[in-house]
């Protein structure tokens, strides 16, 4: 269950760094969401293990 809603929420901030992206927002920022999302997909795998 939790970690559907952690790729749920990885694809939210993916989704927020192009938009940020296409506004010409500082690149700090978008990166930031990147690193958040990854962070987010690895939590997710993480407790699919055993």
């Amino acid at each position: 269950m939790w970690s559907i809603v952690m790729m749920g929420l990885a694809g939210l901030l993916i989704g927020g760094a192009l938009s940020f992206r296409s506004q010409g927002l500082p690149k700090l920022l978008i990166i930031s969401f990147w690193v958040l999302a990854a962070m987010s997909l690895v939590a997710a795998y993480l407790l699919t293990l055993p």
